[in-house]
């Protein structure tokens, strides 16, 4: 099957800063996605509100904070990368994707195993400066991150995959400053699930059409025109969880009462969502980053 047409729906950046970059440098950065940095900021917001759920002393809670952040955009461009070397015959079919350096010949498979360890050598640096039980659960996530790109190949629900993968931070943000795991810890990882369960479903809309013509499967696939109801099941099941973790952690009434802010943009994007339109479909994926920081905001208020 030849390659996509790139001039589709794509959301490939090459313009802005990117441009302004050495040529021989682009397609590092296109692997890595660091020209679309939500996907790393999806990956930090569980660790930041589980790091802030565990109460830990204020110098630790901002120390493990900033190391989070660099890690989440370390690991999720290493992520990309296994990813794109599993997909990149199914990205030359994909509107979206057909660009991708891997799928578009730009870097070769070799060069892209070389760059995957300069990202995770860092990655492991910041790994060491956490407690014991916070290494452990960090690289027990190497195996999630190498699994999840053969999820959409077995099962409908590879999202599911990416919930426990892209949720990890939850309960390793937790372990990392309480020095434990407890009944808080795991509701905030359900809830996490849930969270990215009905973001990538909005997200897994843009190659819907694409994906059924390849074999590619998805809850995007699987619930098509319901996909308005099953988004609020799992938005629904992310405030109730949450709510269970603050109850458990003994959060105060703030948290409850700032809560109604997230709730209220998850509510938004429900409403919002066409399945017929990906760009709008882009917008309300990317909207989950304001989501995210409204929730560590309650968290942050209800330790008070």
């Amino acid at each position: 099957m030849p390659p996509a047409s790139p001039a589709g729906h794509t959301d490939i950046i090459t313009g802005g800063w990117v441009a302004r970059l050495p040529r021989r440098l682009v397609p590092f950065v296109l692997l890595a996605r660091f020209d679309r940095p939500i996907g790393a900021w999806l990956l930090f917001l569980p660790g930041l509100w589980s790091i802030l759920l565990a109460r830990a002393a204020p110098g630790l809670t901002v120390w493990l904070i900033a190391l989070f952040f660099v890690g989440a955009f370390l690991m999720r461009g290493a992520g990309c990368v296994v990813n794109d070397m599993w997909d990149r015959e199914m990205d030359r079919s994909v509107t979206r994707t057909a660009g991708r350096p891997l799928a578009s010949g730009a870097l070769s498979l070799s060069t892209a195993v070389l760059f995957l360890a300069a990202l995770c050598t860092p990655s492991l640096l910041i790994l060491l400066q956490l407690n014991g039980l916070a290494q452990i659960m960090g690289v027990g996530s190497l195996l999630l991150v190498a699994l999840y790109p053969l999820a959409k190949r077995v099962t409908w629900w590879p999202q599911v995959m990416l919930g426990f993968t892209f949720g990890w931070g939850a309960p390793m943000g937790y372990a990392a400053g309480a020095g434990r795991l407890d009944w808080a810890a795991l509701a905030l990882y359900l809830a996490a699930i849930t969270w990215i369960l009905g973001y990538d479903t909005i997200y897994a809309h843009q190659d819907r059409e694409d994906d059924a013509l390849i074999g590619v499967r998805s809850t995007a696939r699987l619930w098509g025109e319901q996909s308005g109801p099953f988004l609020a099941a799992c938005y629904g099941a992310t405030v109730a969880l949450l709510g269970l973790a603050g109850w458990l952690a003994g959060l105060s009434w703030l948290f409850f009462a700032v809560m109604v802010l997230p709730t209220g943009l998850l509510a938004r994007q429900i409403l919002r969502l066409d399945i017929h339109d990906s760009g709008l479909c882009l917008l309300l994926f990317k909207a989950n980053r304001d989501v995210g920081l409204a929730i560590g905001l309650a968290i942050l208020l209800g330790r008070w």
